[in-house]
């Protein structure tokens, strides 16, 4: 008895050259700029572009600390990847660990005031790099739009506090 294979459906069909024109660009882009903002914030502040990443989202949280849990969702991090992280930036004086005294199997990751300083210092060049690699490319009006292309992939990727609540499961 032979099987007949039903034609391919809409949504896994081969993508056409439009759809693979608008996702490779968005693979290719991101690939890019994060490859040259890592590059630029480790040649002027010996800081990778994840460090930075860590070290903003702290600094934007309430009391400059947060779940390790929420940390690693944040910044799409394994559990174990961050923890790795938080103990080289630990050693750096960046961050310190504190217990969570609502659990004890959770620990949250504080800035310290010498990772403020490094993070304000990388700051200024970061921004630099996103205007000019990225921004300074599209018209105010394009960049509404980019956010709002961005929100309908992403509902709240681009709301601050977005990372704020702890994730199900944490």
């Amino acid at each position: 008895m032979s099987t007949v294979e039903p034609p391919p459906s809409p949504s896994s069909a081969p993508l056409d050259e439009r759809e693979l024109r608008a996702w490779r660009g968005l693979l290719r882009a991101h690939a890019s700029m994060c490859k040259a903002l890592d590059a630029e914030l480790e040649a002027v502040h010996g800081l990778p572009l994840t460090t930075y990443e860590v070290l903003m989202y702290m600094h934007d949280a309430p009391d400059r600390k947060m779940r390790m849990c929420d940390l690693a969702d944040c910044i799409l991090l394994s559990r174990s990847g961050l923890t790795r992280l938080i103990d080289r930036l630990q050693r750096d004086g960046l961050v310190a660990r504190q217990s969570c005294t609502s659990d004890a199997r959770g620990a949250y990751a504080v800035l310290t005031e010498e990772g403020a300083k490094t993070l304000e210092a990388a700051r200024a060049t970061h921004l630099a790099g996103v205007r000019r690699l990225f921004l300074s490319r599209f018209t105010p009006a394009e960049q509404e739009l980019l956010g709002d292309a961005w929100e309908r992939v992403m509902p709240g990727a681009c709301t601050p506090g977005a990372c704020a609540g702890p994730p199900p499961g944490c």
